[in-house]
């Protein structure tokens, strides 16, 4: 999986998602997205992608500066496959996983406590 160029070069809360989307940082975004500590980025899942280790490559190559990832999984919660789960704790990453709005809302409180959170959205 190719990470596309970040659209936003650091951090930035959520302003609204749905319809498809995201808006951010006085920006807008349809489909899924990364909220890394590199920046914010196009990600190609979707509701029905298999939660694999390759589809989150881009987070483990940011190790070291994300404690917890949020995983929105779209309107509904999914399970984290093991040997997703398995990866992401070998690099000292939490995953918590739970339908897409509840993981902006839990991103926006985390990200202004100034942890060292990230978040991968799956767009609805």
């Amino acid at each position: 999986m190719e990470l596309r160029k970040a659209h936003f070069p650091g951090s930035s809360p959520i302003d609204a998602y749905g319809n498809g989307g995201f808006r951010f940082a006085d920006m807008s975004h349809r489909g899924s997205l990364l909220f890394l500590p590199s920046g914010i980025h196009g990600w190609d899942a979707t509701a029905d992608s298999e939660l694999t280790v390759d589809l989150f490559a881009p987070v483990l190559a940011e190790t070291g500066k994300i404690e917890v990832l949020l995983i929105g999984t779209g309107k509904e919660m999914r399970f984290i496959p093991p040997a997703l789960r398995t990866a992401l704790r070998e690099k000292g990453i939490v995953c918590d996983p739970m339908n897409t709005g509840a993981a902006v809302r839990t991103y926006n409180i985390l990200l202004a406590e100034s942890r060292a959170v990230a978040a991968a959205l799956i767009a609805i």
